[in-house]
């Protein structure tokens, strides 16, 4: 697990790429989607270019693991996944209703962590933190401290292909640079973005969440990252996510 000063080294590496930057939980995007600092997938290319694996899944267990950093106080999610198939969720948003799909058969860790905490209310009166208009066409969400330094008190593993693409609709996970580094900060894909298949993509975003989300990234952001990088200039708040 990530100790917070290298989750902070991995804030400075995230700056424009979509990597997580952060804390352990990163998962902010920049360049690339990532953790504490709002990294984006593709700044975070180097030492994080490990694929990841599909070990835990494979074998039935996940292996979340715990790094006593908690935004809020949840329960980890079940080892032995208890989600498959195809799970509808809807994020309700200060943008209207986001309509997602997600891939519990691909990515059952990765899924089962994302259910566990929108059943315990854990991105319930959250706010987008960070959008990228540049080079990586992001809106990341997840962080209940809405700084890109939060997460839920653990770490999920990587679940990947190394085929990963990353169209308009993907729902992904933010990470730090390091490996089985994603928390609970997600990120949503508003126009074809091009990323290394570094972060576990586990689901798709309707049509008409893909363009109220692009309608809110038209206004910009605060650039407080860099250019074209930083806060949404119109917010994006989570009021909550159901499940079916």
């Amino acid at each position: 697990m990530l100790t917070r000063p290298l989750a902070t080294m991995a804030v400075l590496a995230c700056v424009g790429a979509l990597a997580a930057c952060g804390s352990e939980n990163d998962s902010s995007a920049s360049d690339s989607p990532t953790t504490e600092s709002g990294q984006s997938p593709e700044a975070s290319s180097g030492e994080a270019g490990d694929t990841g694996s599909f070990g835990p899944a494979a074998e039935g267990e996940c292996a979340y693991v715990e790094d006593g950093n908690p935004s809020k106080d949840v329960d980890l999610p079940p080892a032995d996944p208890t989600v498959e198939g195809e799970i509808q969720v809807t994020m309700a948003t200060s943008i209207g209703d986001l309509e997602a799909t997600l891939d519990a058969s691909s990515t059952p860790c990765t899924v089962g962590s994302f259910v566990s905490l929108a059943e315990q209310d854990y991105f319930a009166g959250t706010t987008c933190h960070r959008l990228t208009t540049q080079g990586i066409f992001v809106l990341q969400c997840g962080d209940p401290t809405a700084t890109g330094t939060g997460g839920p008190g653990y770490t999920i593993p990587d679940e990947l292909s190394g085929e990963e693409t990353y169209p308009a609709g993907t729902l992904a996970m933010a990470k730090t640079p390091y490996p089985d580094s994603g928390g609970s900060q997600f990120f949503i894909v508003y126009e074809d973005t091009p990323l290394p298949a570094q972060y576990t993509v586990f689901g798709t975003v309707d049509a008409a969440g893909v363009k109220a989300v692009a309608q809110a990234a038209a206004d910009g952001a605060d650039d407080s990252n860099g250019p074209g990088d930083g806060a949404p200039n119109t917010a994006v708040d989570i009021e909550g996510v159901t499940v079916g």
